[in-house]
């Protein structure tokens, strides 16, 4: 496992961006992936401590990879963030997450949360 590396896995731009500061404030080196087809070739290369994963995603959804990091012991330690607008999706999920996370998502409220998740 990477310490310390967290991978946002978000196909907006913008929140992709708004994500990776956050995670770096608190302390993570931060590699962004804006297509579930991508993030999941990249699971296949690296574990990160933790994954910002965004449930609708294109290509390869969310759920699809929540599940293959859910199922792959590799990822046993990694913390695992969903972010959805989906309140019934966060629902279904909710077990297999560290957190989860409503959209509108602010940035003190992701950088406060993933500062917890740091291991020293």
């Amino acid at each position: 496992m990477l310490k310390n590396y967290a991978l946002v896995i978000e196909d907006d731009e913008d929140l992709s961006s708004i994500f990776t500061k956050a995670l770096q404030t608190s302390g993570f080196e931060v590699e962004a992936i804006l297509d579930g087809q991508a993030a999941e070739q990249r699971l296949k290369e690296i574990v990160p401590s933790v994954i910002v994963l965004d449930m609708h995603l294109p290509h390869v959804g969310g759920a699809t990879l929540l599940k293959q990091i859910h199922s792959n012991e590799a990822f046993k330690k990694t913390r695992t963030i969903i972010t959805t607008a989906d309140n019934v999706q966060a629902e279904i999920y909710r077990d297999m997450a560290t957190i989860v996370l409503i959209k509108p998502i602010l940035f003190s409220q992701l950088r406060d949360l993933s500062a917890r998740l740091i291991t020293v």
